[in-house]
């Protein structure tokens, strides 16, 4: 079965493109409590989505799945609860929790209206995992590499994938038989870590979600919507097409990746210390 993937926009032309060429869920991303400050130095996506673009983009869709992130757990999450559920979300996501309480809560107030996902992203969610894993009224987990890297202090986004963090990971979110994935996917052949390593990666270890990265489909720089209708279907095809070889690879492929990506991700991360250290050196 090939991977639900996950894209973020809330602009309705766009959603109804991905979804035209298969992608499961358009994301509405209303984080913003404390993000900035953690992914300054990095080139992550800063989002500026409306509680309103909720029900724009579930007037647009039909077969795509409408995705919500919440702020992280605060004095107002249920109130913000309630409005991602009224305005029709299918699905939401909490992201930065780190105690059960928090996790409890979250699908306490759910209660069956909106499938939940928690967005595993930091140290202390990775040590109360075993508990979560027991309680009722989750529907997935996602793996957040961004946040999660920068929790343990980590240089590189893909550290914890490289380490066997992810697959331990993964392994005990599989045995609670739950459905799960990590990370993005950029365009086939781009990425610090090419999105190919990646793909091999979810389908060794049973992931079977990922989201669609900025650099998938970059839609704030594609203006015309024929040019942008024809990169999404492009590059959706080539991604489909690789994972039916990904999804038969065999053992030893995934092995043989296993240890490309290991080899790749240290190369990566050895180089950004030594950037680090010559800044540093001159001071």
């Amino acid at each position: 079965m090939p991977l639900k993937l996950m894209y973020i926009t809330n602009e309705p032309a766009v959603a109804k493109i991905a979804e035209t060429y298969g992608v499961d869920r358009i994301w509405i991303d209303l984080e913003t409590l404390g993000k900035q400050e953690r992914q300054k130095e990095m080139n992550s996506v800063k989002s500026h989505h409306k509680i309103e673009d909720i029900t724009a983009i579930k007037k647009i869709v039909t077969t795509s799945e409408v995705m919500v992130r919440i702020n992280p757990w605060n004095k107002d999450s249920i109130g913000e609860m309630e409005e991602v559920i009224r305005c029709g979300a299918d699905l939401m996501m909490l992201p930065m929790w780190k105690t059960v309480s928090e996790a409890k809560e979250f699908a306490r107030v759910a209660f069956g209206r909106a499938k939940t996902i928690l967005l595993l992203e930091t140290k202390e969610a990775v040590e109360c995992l075993d508990e979560v894993l027991l309680l009722r009224g989750i529907d997935e987990i996602h793996i957040g590499l961004n946040d999660l890297h920068l929790s343990y202090g980590m240089d590189f986004m893909f550290e914890p994938l490289a380490d066997g963090k992810i697959e331990t990971l993964c392994r005990k979110i599989h045995a609670a038989g739950l459905p799960f994935g990590f990370g993005g996917i950029a365009k086939l052949g781009e990425g610090l870590l090419p999105a190919e390593n990646i793909i091999m990666e979810h389908y060794r270890l049973g992931s079977t979600r990922a989201i669609l990265s900025r650099s998938f489909c970059d839609s704030a720089k594609i203006k015309k919507i024929e040019e942008l209708d024809k990169t999404f279907q492009g590059n959706l095809k080539a991604l489909r097409d690789y994972e039916i070889y990904a999804a038969s690879a065999g053992e030893s492929a995934y092995v043989l990746n296993q240890n490309e990506v290991i080899q790749r991700v240290n190369k990566i991360t050895e180089k950004i210390r030594k950037g680090k250290q010559q800044w540093i050196a001159k001071g």
